[in-house]
Parts: C-alpha cells; structure tokens; sequence
C-alpha cells in the first residue's frame, strides 16, 4: 500500500495536529483550501448560514441532501450552524475565531466588516491569529468590489485565451483552476505565516486573489509576451516553444501524447514512427529548426499516428525512452494502476452509514501519519459540540442560542440536557 505508514504506530502524527481552524468559506475556492489543511491533520471548524454552504445544492448528484460537489471538497471537518445576521451569532463567531489560530474567510471584500466581524479589531485581541482572505479580486485596487467566479477570472487572466484548439473560441480550463489554485495559494500561505509566528510569535492578515493567482500561472507565457509583445493564441494540446511536445489522435479514435523534448527523443521518435529519413532533414534536423518548420512537420507526424492505435503507440514509444500516454477518459482514470497503488481514490463512510467515493490526498508524508478520515459534516451536526468543547457552554447558554436564532433550530443535534 502506497500509505502504509498511516497504520504504523511508530511514525508522528500528522503535521498540522493541534491546529485550529475556523472556516467561514463556502462554495469551492476556500473549502479546498481547507480541506487540504484537514487532510494534514489541522481541525478544522467549518461555519455555516442556516442554510447551509451554498454547495450542499449542486446538482446532479446527490447521497441523501448533500450534493457530491459538496461532499468532495469537505472531509475532515466539523460543520456548526450559525447565523451571523444576529448580534448572538456574531458574537459567536468572535469567540471562535479568537480560539483558532487561523482564520479563513471568502466572503466578498467589505462584508464581514460590515456586519461587525473586523479581522483588525480580532488580530488586535489576539496578535497571533492569523487571518486569511480569498476574494475575487483581492483586498483593494479598481475590482475590488466586483463578484468574481471561477469562469470569470480564468477569463480575466489571460489563461483561458491559451485553452482550446486554435482558430476556435476560448475554453475555460476542464477543472476550476480558478477555485483551486486559490485555494491552494491560500493554504500555501497560511504555511507559511504558521513558520513566521513560531520566529516572531505574531499572525498575518493575508490576501489572496483569484485573479493574482491565475495572472502568476501565466508563467512562461506571461515572460514570452512581456519580452516580444507577441500575444500567444489558444495552445491546443500543443506547447509554444516544443513542436513534438503535443497530442496526436490514433487510429482507434483514442489521443495521445508525447513529450519528445530532446535530440535524443527526437531521433527515438522517428525510428518509433518509421520516419528515419527525418532523423537527418536539414529542416529538422535540431529543436530550433523543427519549431520554424512545424506546420510542415505536425502534418507529416498527425499521418504516422494514425497508423496505430494508442495501444499500440504506447510500448513502441516507451521502447524508445519517449514520454507518452494516453489521454484518458474518467473511467480509465479510476481504475489505472497508479492510482490505485496511490490510493487516489478514498472511500468515505459516516457513522450513519452514507458512503461516498472521492478523490483522494495527494500529500503523502513518510515520517507522519495521514489524517483520520471523516465523512463530511451534515449541516450544523457538531454545532453543540464544539461549542461545549471550544467555549466552554453548558446546556442552558446553547438553548438560549436557539431560541435567539443564534443557532438555526434545523441543526442536526439538540442542545445536550443537563
């Protein structure tokens, strides 16, 4: 098993054991971003409006009222019900945020001042929280204020004007890389202020933008225009700088592809297609030459391609030390090999018997332990429990909470007597 040490006694715990979140994210972006610091082993309190994270209601799928969007981006957590339109529940929240050592919040900018919640006035209180925000646009600057969605910044930043086939209209990316390198930049970061409070013993208030995030994986192609102006057009399956580094349809239908990106390759490939005679054209003969002379070359290789199918390509390419695979349907995905010996694909089980298959933590640690895994929280179920165990409240302070509507009398549990 490619996890094993999860059921060694003898290694540590998880990395981020004794840290405490407190989640006010809905949606993708933050709950990503936190499901990630769960699967580390950080706790994390996820606090919801009386009607839940609006990601509960995804359709298509469902296991009982929880949509499997929902479900995929949220083990590893301890959902309570609050609603911080009230001044109780405000108050509430203050009282758990200053029991947490991380804050993190995707509300739009301006909102939880608003309504009384001040990251300034809590890092005041308590100068080693720190307080992270993932907005569209982030803290200031002219789009501060707009709404923002994973589709519009993919657009904004230039990323989506790379994807799909050239000479036809954009695509946004087939997973929300929007959301989740938000997400994931946002964890990063929390990381990272987590090391400079062990050095200063103070927190951070950080910002994070959808928009920054997408403009900084512009990478290479952001530094290809900056230096020769040249606007890039959609990359297809292809790469700007590397001809042989792109797809090839096959003769069974399938898609392929390679990443011949040396001379070594380049030769390799030729023999694989039984194009020889192209080992030695003058016209392709280097990188350089076979990047000037691609619309000659592409069609030439598209022809050899579709000679075989991608079953066949495969071994005969991977003979030649050529990086190659085949483009994979989702189906494929679950069942291939590596990700099974990878345990990419994790069971969840509740204690009430729902079960749900998602995709797994990629973060694999030799000297600690993974996480216990924990089906995702129904809506407000350990609202009372933590309440209890963070603040200290007893029965009578919980049902006051309900009857003010501090608390929505929906939550899974009842308030425990006594």
């Amino acid at each position: 098993m490619a996890r094993s040490s999860q059921a060694d006694a003898s290694v540590e715990a998880p990395p981020l054991t004794g840290l405490r979140v407190l989640d006010l994210t809905q949606f993708l972006s933050g709950p990503f971003g936190t499901q990630m610091l769960g699967d580390l082993g950080a706790q994390i309190i996820k606090l919801e409006p009386p009607q839940g994270d609006s990601s509960r209601s995804i359709p298509p799928h469902f296991i009982e009222s929880d949509s499997l969007y929902y479900i995929s981006i949220n083990r590893n957590k301890k959902s309570v019900a609050v609603d911080i339109k009230t001044s109780a529940g405000i108050d509430l929240v203050r009282r758990l945020a200053l029991g947490c050592d991380v804050v993190i919040e995707n509300f739009r900018p301006g909102v939880l001042d608003r309504l009384g919640l001040k990251s300034s006035e809590l890092r005041d209180r308590k100068p080693s929280l720190i307080w992270c925000s993932i907005s569209g646009f982030g803290q200031d600057g002219p789009y501060r204020d707009k709404p923002a969605y994973d589709m519009i910044v993919q657009a904004l930043s230039g990323g989506m004007s790379l994807t799909g086939e050239p000479g036809r209209p954009a695509s946004r990316a087939g997973v929300p890389i929007g959301d989740l390198a938000a997400g994931m930049y946002a964890a990063t970061a929390i990381l990272a202020a987590l090391h400079r409070r062990t050095l200063t013993g103070r927190g951070d208030f950080i910002d994070i933008s959808m928009l920054d995030c997408q403009a900084a994986m512009l990478c290479y192609q952001g530094a290809y225009y900056l230096h020769s102006g040249k606007i890039p057009a959609r990359q297809g399956s292809g790469h700007d700088s590397i001809p042989t580094y792109r797809g090839f349809a096959t003769a069974d239908g399938s898609e392929i592809v390679i990443t011949a990106n040396t001379e070594r390759m380049w030769q390799g490939l030729c023999r694989a297609l039984g194009l020889d005679q192209l080992a030695d054209d003058p016209k392709f003969k280097t990188n350089r030459e076979r990047y000037n002379n691609r619309a000659e070359l592409w069609p030439i290789l598209e022809t050899a391609f579709r000679l075989r199918s991608a079953a066949e390509w495969v071994p005969l390419l991977e003979s030649e030390a050529i990086p190659v695979g085949v483009v994979n349907t989702l189906d494929r995905v679950m069942v291939d090999p590596q990700i099974q010996h990878r345990e990419m694909v994790m069971h969840l089980h509740s204690e009430d018997g729902r079960e749900a298959r998602v995709m797994g933590n990629p973060m694999v640690f030799k000297d600690a332990r993974a996480n216990e895994i924990t089906y995702p929280p129904a809506l407000g179920e350990n609202t009372f429990d933590v309440l209890q165990d963070m603040l200290g409240m007893n029965a009578e302070e919980l049902t006051e909470l309900v009857k003010c509507g501090a608390i929505p009398p929906s939550v899974k549990t009842t308030p425990p007597v006594g």
